[in-house]
């Protein structure tokens, strides 16, 4: 079979409305993990029609309190969009010469407002509620977007990356970098 982008096309002869569907049910609330945010996604994995087309979609619903921790989509453009409830969201720019280096830009969405967090960059979502859930859908602009979570990626690698890297890195000491990767290994490797 022919691939693009690693996934099979199928013959155009052969294909149907299965191909281009999912019985998603992105209208149902989630359970929220640990962080307190699930993150529903829709990609080529679920729907081989999106292979080739530049889209995807995700809903994420946020306990009270609860946050999409900061992470980024190496491969897409994200524009969120609140569906319920409120979120203090925000991402950093790349290092681009001074003064605008790393420099973090946020807001504080409410029910039909929309932000948009650029390809690559680092970026997060905060329910600031303590008593509701917030709910929102984001579309990406990518078929296969990638997510890459900042405190996992860097504290619960396998196999770790040194603590003598990560303490220099942070500018920290050792116990408290061998403190963070055994809190990340637990949750990522158990």
């Amino acid at each position: 079979p022919v691939r693009v982008n690693g996934f099979v096309c199928k013959n155009p002869m052969k294909v149907n409305a299965d191909d281009f569907f999912k019985a998603a049910a992105l209208d149902k609330p989630r359970v929220t993990n640990k962080v307190g945010s699930n993150v529903t996604l829709i990609n080529v994995m679920q729907i081989a029609g999106l292979n080739t087309l530049g889209i995807s979609i995700a809903r994420i619903d946020y306990a009270p309190l609860g946050q999409n921790p900061p992470h980024t989509h190496p491969r897409a453009t994200e524009i969120l969009t609140v569906l319920e409830g409120t979120l203090y969201v925000g991402f950093v720019t790349s290092n681009q010469p001074a003064p605008n280096r790393n420099k973090f830009l946020s807001k504080v969405l409410n029910k039909g407002d929309v932000f948009v967090f650029p390809v690559g960059l680092i970026h997060f979502q905060f329910n600031p509620n303590p008593h509701k859930p917030a709910v929102a859908i984001a579309a990406l602009s990518s078929q296969n977007p990638g997510a890459i979570t900042i405190a996992n990626a860097v504290f619960g690698s396998d196999p770790q990356i040194s603590d003598d890297v990560l303490a220099k890195a942070f500018q920290v000491e050792k116990n408290t970098i061998d403190w963070l990767q055994a809190q990340f290994w637990e949750n990522n490797h158990n």
